[in-house]
């Protein structure tokens, strides 16, 4: 499990591609000293398993799958990655609960910089809209964010970066057109579960 903040901004130095699957190399000494061969860490939001650790990069295995359904498979050496650690239970839990199981890619519409904050639109699949509300949790990149407003129609998402974020976040790289990876909210789709079953009504 993950909260969404991200503890260190990583590149990706070497990627190694096969018929199933692909390796990649990312310098990240900051978390290595943390990290130990079998760790999940998330990059850019997908939880990913450590499979060797260097004094200061580590290699994790990305299935064709993951690939496909996150926009790990645009990523280039020289590439900014979003890391976090597995959170601690003895720790400040900021953010919110973040699992690293991507839900769906959004592309980015905008980054238009302001005097104190930076608004950040994207455009997200229809059917991960009804996850999201206004001053709600969303995980773009794996980052934790507030949802600013949506729009349902265009499916757009507008969140607020304060320069925090875009400092220690890769999200400052993002153009249109790129993609970022989206994990909406758990407790949204346990709610939705719950009531498809019956059991809010006690069946």
């Amino acid at each position: 499990m993950f909260t969404g903040l991200i503890t260190e901004l990583g590149v990706v130095t070497a990627i190694e591609r096969g018929e199933s699957s692909a390796i990649f190399t990312i310098r990240a000494p900051e978390s290595v000293a943390g990290l130990s061969l079998g760790d999940s860490i998330a990059v850019n939001g997908t939880c990913l398993t450590a499979t060797s650790i260097t004094p200061d990069s580590f290699t994790a295995d990305v299935m064709v799958q993951t690939l496909s359904l996150t926009s790990l498979a645009q990523l280039e050496v020289g590439s900014p990655l979003n890391l976090e650690l597995a959170a601690k239970m003895d720790m400040r839990m900021g953010g919110h609960i973040v699992q690293g199981h991507v839900d769906g890619t959004g592309s980015v519409v905008q980054l238009l910089p302001g005097e104190k904050w930076a608004q950040f639109d994207i455009k997200a699949p229809s059917h991960l809209m009804k996850y999201v509300v206004a001053q709600g949790s969303i995980t773009l990149d794996g980052v934790s964010l507030t949802v600013g407003s949506l729009d349902d129609a265009t499916q757009i998402i507008t969140v607020w970066l304060i320069p925090e974020t875009l400092t220690k976040t890769n999200l400052s790289h993002k153009k249109p057109g790129d993609l970022v990876n989206i994990e909406v909210d758990i407790l949204a789709k346990y709610v939705e579960r719950l009531i498809s079953k019956g059991a809010i009504n006690g069946n």
